[in-house]
């Protein structure tokens, strides 16, 4: 039994500090290093979400498809993922790994920003991928 614990709970923080920075039009309080720390904390939370989420992945493909020798890194994982009707296409899946290798250790400049566009997307498909696999609804806590 594969156990989404890890996963659930590290997309609820991505979600919940994604909410958080886009909301930082209306806190005109904040600083400058305030926005970034969010910014950043968005970007983390996006590499945790992100890394839990192929894990489990490779779990599910194993266990529930009963697929033998799986590869040990994340896009031939989606490629897999897509062949077998997880997600409508697998180039989003590709991007994210992209960002996820590009923001290691540098949250500035360009790769900042484009893990944070990124997010958005990612988010969405994230939800959808946990509600295939777990064939439960995924609900944001209060």
């Amino acid at each position: 039994m594969i156990d989404y614990g890890k996963f659930d709970k590290a997309l609820q923080h991505l979600v919940l500090q994604y909410q958080n920075y886009c909301g930082l039009g209306g806190r005109s309080a904040l600083g400058e290093i305030d926005r970034e720390a969010i910014a950043e904390s968005v970007i983390q939370r996006f590499e945790v979400c992100y890394d839990c989420l192929w894990k489990v992945l490779k779990r599910y493909l194993g266990e529930n498809l009963g697929l033998p020798e799986l590869p040990n890194s994340p896009k031939p994982l989606f490629r897999i993922a897509f062949e077998n009707r997880l997600f409508p296409a697998v180039e989003p899946w590709l991007l994210y790994t992209d960002v996820r290798v590009s923001t290691s250790h540098d949250y500035s400049g360009d790769k900042a920003g484009e893990a944070l566009v990124a997010a958005e997307g990612f988010i969405n498909d994230a939800v959808a991928l946990y509600q295939k696999m777990t064939g439960e609804s995924w609900l944001l806590p209060k």
